[in-house]
């Protein structure tokens, strides 16, 4: 029987990456309210753990939409941890600026939490979670690339107001870590978590997701 991956994210760089390493996913969206989440967790609740809650629940608010069947839902959150607090997505250019402002010329720790949930007839029979860390060292943009990188809007809808991938990664000097973990969905730690809940990753290849 054929196991299908449904990837709990409305992230393209999350299916880029996947793709790319050649999974074509499902790609189903939760509904789940971050803040919400995130608020009802103890108030000490360890920044790796706060992400990998993140990612749980929007997996498994995607699994409880599935029809039955065997599937392994995967569900993923990003967010950077600099100065000791976490940073999500900014949402305003005033908001991105202000973290550019404290992050250029430092290094900050992009969390990622991932979590698999395999599926067979509906019903849940095993669950993996865990983070990745990576460090990423931020270049120092003029005041001019700043305003133009702001302009492009990118910033202000991925975490940490900043991609590897993209335009943002002019600004990134190095990085100590997964690459596809910054982007968003950790290659290395995915597989390993697949293991975990008796997947073989190669068995998700399709011929089609790279071409």
């Amino acid at each position: 029987m054929s196991t299908a991956l449904v990837l709990a994210s409305a992230s393209p760089a999350r299916l880029a990456v996947l793709r790319a390493a050649g999974i074509d996913p499902a790609v189903r969206v939760s509904d789940v309210d971050e803040d919400a989440v995130v608020a009802a967790l103890p108030a000490d609740t360890p920044p790796a753990a706060v992400v990998v809650e993140l990612a749980r629940a929007k997996a498994e608010a995607v699994a409880s939409t599935l029809p039955a069947g065997d599937c392994v839902v995967v569900g993923c959150d990003s967010m950077l941890l600099i100065d000791g607090a976490l940073q999500g997505k900014p949402g305003s250019a005033a908001e991105a600026r202000k973290r550019w402002a404290a992050m250029a010329g430092r290094t900050g720790e992009l969390l990622t939490g991932h979590c698999v949930l395999r599926l067979r007839a509906g019903e849940l029979i095993a669950e993996a979670a865990e983070h990745s860390g990576t460090t990423v060292a931020f270049g120092s943009p003029t005041p001019e690339q700043l305003e133009t990188y702001l302009a492009t809007g990118e910033p202000l809808q991925v975490a940490g107001a900043f991609t590897l991938d993209g335009m943002g990664g002019w600004f990134v000097d190095r990085i100590e870590g997964d690459p596809s973990s910054v982007i968003g969905i950790g290659l290395p730690l995915l597989r390993r978590l697949l293991a975990e809940v008796g997947v073989d990753v190669t068995r998700l290849w399709s011929t089609e997701a790279s071409s």
